[in-house]
């Protein structure tokens, strides 16, 4: 039987999680295993993941030091592909409810054509709840940039929704992956598409989170910016 592990990185994301847990295995999906990567939260997130660990299939990953969403993904997907039972698919999402679990079905679906699924904003059928004007045009702007010089197709590059199969993942480097902030997105489709993996996008509606703080910062921005520019000569 084909399993999949979902990697969900989070930091004070508390209030958040049991519901986010609780939505992913209401599927009723077969061969499923959540990894929560917590960056030391001081909100108590850790508790909750050991405690919901009781009752689902749960691996914590816990890192002392919090240095970006970028170097928790690298370490959750290291640690998952040195695992002997390996997992056949790996998606990521955020701990915030942004990323609707009900997606995941068709995320697999798509997964069995296709090697990397990545949840589009910005495709036919998808969507932004809640966010103000400023936020859109920064999106939007920074795809448009990401796209135009690296020479990419896709239309949501910086989306936190995806689908690897195991073997993009091993292919792909990830100790050379540089990117501490969200241009990690970016970094991880551009490496994929140069290696001639099938890629594809699915529309998904991503909704602001309703509790918490949101992550972004105007340094988050400047990091993608730049490092965008170096990736493009950079093979």
């Amino acid at each position: 039987m084909q399993k999949t592990v979902i990697v969900i990185p989070t930091y004070n994301e508390r209030d958040n999680l049991r519901p986010l847990i609780e939505g992913v295995f209401s599927l009723g999906l077969p061969n499923i295993q959540v990894v929560v990567v917590d960056d030391n939260s001081p909100d108590g997130t850790r508790a909750l993941a050991e405690e919901l660990a009781k009752t689902y299939p749960l691996l914590i990953i816990h890192r002392k030091v919090k240095t970006g969403i970028g170097a928790a993904y690298v370490e959750a997907f290291q640690t998952i592909l040195n695992d002997p039972q390996k997992p056949d698919y790996i998606i990521q999402m955020d701990a915030d409810l942004s990323h609707d679990p009900r997606t995941i079905p068709a995320m697999l679906a798509h997964a069995e054509k296709y090697d990397v699924v990545l949840g589009s904003r910005y495709i036919t059928g998808g969507a932004i709840v809640n966010w103000d004007l400023t936020r859109r045009l920064i999106s939007r702007f920074g795809n448009f940039y990401a796209r135009t010089v690296l020479w990419l197709p896709y239309r949501d590059l910086t989306g936190g929704f995806k689908c690897f199969r195991r073997e993009v993942l091993e292919h792909i480097d990830l100790a050379s992956v540089s990117s501490v902030g969200y241009c990690f997105q970016i970094e991880t489709t551009l490496k994929a598409h140069r290696k001639n993996y099938r890629i594809t996008e699915i529309p998904i509606s991503f909704t602001e989170r309703r509790v918490g703080a949101s992550k972004f910062k105007a340094s988050i921005m400047l990091e993608s910016f730049m490092k965008v520019f170096f990736m493009r000569f950079h093979e």
